[in-house]
């Protein structure tokens, strides 16, 4: 159980939590973690005490728990970016993926849900979970590949991130929305959200099939995988005068620099502006009905079975696992 440590902190209970794809680094072993360190950074809870410097939620307020900590005041969060807040701690002292969790930066970072858990039917909570990261990174890649209404846009990447991102290109207006996928499951959902045609070539093929279907290139390019490939394509079928929104953490160097320069395509993104956008409009479209970002969660879980649920995202079982901490 932790405790309030700073004046800027809140303890939360943890209603849902989920496992993110950048959670399977270290369990595959590709990045390093001590052993029993904190793990998880989405969640929605319920907040149970505030620190003295804590007066926009208070114990007992359903909250949404964005992994990006923000401080609301610094450079960055002032200009829209907490995700590079420049006075950000640690994601939570105790991690996400448990029963409590010590959340840094509280007063202005937490995004408050009207009413109680208990107002919300199941489909709701987790329309609400998946605004704590996937959905606000997802509309991260489509904001910052400016997509406009009437646009053609294509989405690199079938996971949660990418098909989120499908979600925002629609919620922005763009008419035409290119998923580049090979799994059936994938595809299925993308088309509920919104993706108008599926590509599933790779590499050169795909670049060739985008190009005709499009007639020189897509307007807006969303990239949401990271590796050299994805970034390459990202880059190849966006036409001159595209910006290509990169929310794929990088897995490995690319050879992303002489080509935008010569086809005059921008790359801009990063780490997702998640308090801003839900408070601007992910959360109030979730709310209305809108949007249903939830549906990325296609296994659940309890707590005391995490280890299945990072089995089932490693083995592309689930697209994104669904953790119940507390009912």
């Amino acid at each position: 159980m932790p405790e309030i440590e700073q004046p800027t902190d809140a303890v939360i209970k943890v209603l849902r939590a989920c496992v993110c794809g950048s959670d399977l680094w270290w369990f595959r072993g590709l990045a390093q973690r001590e052993p029993g360190s904190p793990v998880g950074h989405e969640a929605i809870g319920v907040v149970q005490s505030v620190g003295a410097e804590v007066t926009h939620v208070q114990p007992g307020d359903f909250v949404i728990l964005p992994f990006t900590h923000g401080c609301g005041h610094c450079a960055a969060c002032r200009a829209g970016f907490e995700g590079n807040c420049l006075n950000a701690q640690e994601h939570g002292s105790s991690g996400f993926q448990g029963e409590y969790v010590r959340f840094t930066l509280a007063d202005w970072s937490l995004v408050k849900i009207p009413g109680q858990p208990e107002d919300y039917t199941d489909e709701q909570l987790n329309d609400l979970l998946a605004l704590s990261d996937v959905m606000a990174t997802g509309y991260h890649a489509a904001a910052s590949a400016e997509v406009k209404p009437g646009d053609t846009v294509v989405v690199m990447g079938d996971g949660a991130v990418g098909l989120c991102g499908v979600i925002a290109a629609k919620l922005m207006g763009a008419t035409r929305i290119i998923a580049m996928s090979r799994h059936a499951d994938r595809q299925a959902l993308a088309r509920e959200f919104g993706a108008t045609d599926i590509v599933e070539e790779r590499g050169d093929d795909a670049v060739r099939k985008v190009l005709d279907m499009t007639d020189g290139g897509a307007d807006a390019v969303l990239e949401c995988v990271g590796t050299a490939l994805s970034v390459d394509t990202a880059i190849k079928v966006a036409r001159p005068g595209t910006v290509v929104g990169r929310v794929g953490v990088p897995q490995e160097a690319t050879n992303a620099n002489a080509t935008p320069f010569w086809t005059n395509v921008g790359l801009r993104g990063g780490i997702a502006s998640v308090t801003t956008y839900d408070r601007a409009v992910l959360l109030d479209a979730v709310l209305q009905g809108q949007i249903h970002p939830g549906h990325v969660f296609t296994q659940r879980f309890d707590l005391a079975d995490v280890q299945q649920a990072y089995e089932a995202m490693d083995q592309r079982t689930a697209i994104k696992s669904l953790l119940i901490v507390s009912k």
